[in-house]
């Protein structure tokens, strides 16, 4: 992609990301719904949307990078193909959702809100999938699995 194309699909992505705020800008606490929408659309919240979000709404780049950043929900980078949770309640953690959760992340060779060098997998901490009886539970997309073992994660892995 020459830099000329590049720079339009940023003018795009910037103009799709002001559409957006200036939609919900009149409404009271505005930011949260923005920052909903401008995931939903793009599947995370761009590095370039800060600065047009901050000159809509009147705030400081910080003050949005930090309601970013301390919300779990919102993604910085884009997901994997497919989004696995592991379940961090105490049900699970009962259960062996630590040794899990370490298998996991040294098998997938990433850490929690990242996702694999392949795009493939985004690896996601969740607490409670509803499946304490079967504990320790994973979900991969919308389906939930439980006691899921070392053996039964590289399992599910390798069939998705």
């Amino acid at each position: 992609m020459s830099d000329q194309s590049s720079g339009n699909a940023q003018d795009s992505d910037a103009a799709l990301v002001r559409k957006i705020a200036e939609k919900y800008v009149s409404q009271l606490g505005p930011l949260l719904p923005i920052l909903h929408a401008i995931q939903d659309q793009f599947g995370f919240i761009p590095t370039s949307a800060v600065p047009v979000i901050a000159e809509v709404l009147n705030l400081s780049r910080a003050e949005i990078h930090g309601v970013i950043t301390f919300y779990h929900f919102f993604r910085e980078t884009a997901p994997g193909k497919q989004t696995l949770y592991l379940c961090r309640a105490e049900a699970c953690q009962a259960m062996g959702a630590r040794k899990l959760e370490r298998h996991a992340k040294e098998k997938l060779g990433v850490d929690y809100h990242e996702t694999t060098s392949d795009g493939r997998f985004s690896l996601e901490p969740v607490y409670c999938l509803g499946n304490c009886a079967c504990s320790p539970a994973l979900m991969i997309d919308d389906f939930v699995y439980g006691r899921v073992t070392p053996e039964r994660f590289d399992s599910l892995v390798d069939e998705v």
